[in-house]
């Protein structure tokens, strides 16, 4: 597992990959690649959501929970897949949300979420790794820590972030968030378990540039072409 970060990122985060649950947790996936398991996303994808939206930049997090597990899926942002492959439910979803909230927003034809992390939308899962075809075998190895660590730090070192909290297990997250400092959108969670009980129709990015309007921040750009 490549530690590189962005420097941002690596500035206040720096300490974490000393600590003994980062140490243990870099052991478990060398156990597993020598196992010969498929790790998602790649190595040099795990951290890209801190590349492509560095803390200098940050405006809005949207919080996920564990990598895609399928092949070519995963590629170290929440919700989002390669180009090429298949929209999962979730983001198809997101999609039908944003045709209704954001006037003129058409369904693009792939689930990139690149252009959202390019302005300042870090697209952060809870766990960052996961073994092919196993949803949530990296849960409970020390993920959770270091995205944790992330959000209290966010919290810490920034001011006006809009936290969009998808469901009970991103919501438990607000307790790690200033909300003096901070603005939290919470609904249930866009996955078609959930998105009919009051996901559809929560507004969620319509309400974020609100937000940053209000701040005197640029927009959120949410067509993804």
């Amino acid at each position: 597992m490549s530690i590189e970060l962005e420097p941002s990122w690596l500035s206040i985060l720096k300490g974490e990959f000393e600590l003994q649950y980062m140490l243990d947790l870099k052991n478990f996936l060398k156990l597993e690649k020598d196992a010969g398991h498929t790790i998602y996303p790649k190595g040099n994808d795990i951290f890209n959501a801190f590349w492509k939206t560095p803390l200098t930049n940050l405006k809005v997090v949207i919080l996920g929970q564990d990598p895609y597990h399928g092949d070519r899926q995963a590629h170290g942002l929440s919700f989002s897949v390669q180009n090429g492959v298949a929209i999962p439910p979730s983001l198809q979803n997101i999609y039908k949300e944003l045709q209704t909230d954001i006037p003129g927003f058409k369904i693009p034809a792939h689930g990139d979420l690149t252009h959202w992390a390019e302005q300042g939308v870090l697209l952060l899962n809870a766990t960052l790794t996961v073994q092919a075809g196993l949803a949530g075998s990296h849960q409970k190895k020390g993920w959770e820590i270091f995205t944790d660590k992330v959000i209290s730090e966010i919290s810490k070192h920034t001011e006006g972030v809009v936290f969009i909290l998808w469901g009970k297990y991103a919501q438990a997250k607000a307790a790690l968030i200033d909300q003096n400092k901070h603005h939290i959108l919470m609904s249930p969670h866009p996955s078609p378990f959930s998105a009919y009980n009051g996901f559809f129709g929560s507004k969620p990015f319509s309400k974020t540039n609100a937000i940053l309007e209000k701040q005197g921040k640029n927009l959120i750009d949410w067509q993804i072409h």
